[in-house]
């Protein structure tokens, strides 16, 4: 699931691992109506393609050339900002990073994170980040992020030794 909130609105996206054909593949709530009226978002444009995958959000009025695109692939969701500039994204916050330098930076605006794990636990939805997502599940703070297993998994050979004979 993604969301994004652009103004007062806010667009919730989400992925499906059912196998949907047509309009039955959109999964979207908009102000926190499930499959409302998507015209607009933050007083932006907002089209879904033929495909109902990807919903974008059309800066253009404000923000020449700059767009924001919700792709759906089965559960996954993806969010990619197309030419994004200093103007548009310079004061933008988050797990994303600094837009000018690139630093994964914590809450504070200062502290750089290397490590993904901190990254997400510090960005975690906190209550005071206000309400974002239609279906509250877990984890909800206090508790803490579920952290992903070792993404490369134990790294032990596999053969055994053994002799050779010719």
């Amino acid at each position: 699931t993604a969301v994004i909130r652009i103004g007062n609105d806010i667009l919730e996206v989400e992925g499906s691992a059912d196998k949907e054909d047509g309009e039955a593949k959109r999964h979207y709530r908009i102000n926190f109506e499930y499959l409302g009226d998507l015209i607009e978002l933050g007083g932006f444009p907002v089209t879904i393609n033929p495909r109902n995958n990807k919903y974008t959000i059309d800066l253009d009025s404000e923000y020449p050339g700059q767009k924001i695109e919700i792709k759906t692939f089965n559960e996954f969701v993806s969010v990619n900002i197309i030419g994004a500039t200093a103007e548009s994204f310079g004061n933008a916050v988050g797990i994303i990073g600094d837009f000018k330098t690139g630093k994964t930076l914590a809450r504070d605006g200062t502290t750089v994170l290397d490590d993904f794990s901190d990254l997400g636990m510090e960005w975690q939805v906190l209550p005071s980040d206000g309400f974002f997502f239609s279906d509250v599940s877990r984890p909800q703070f206090p508790e803490l992020c579920y952290l992903p297993e070792d993404p490369r998994g134990a790294r032990t050979r596999r053969l055994a030794e053994s002799d050779i004979t010719e």
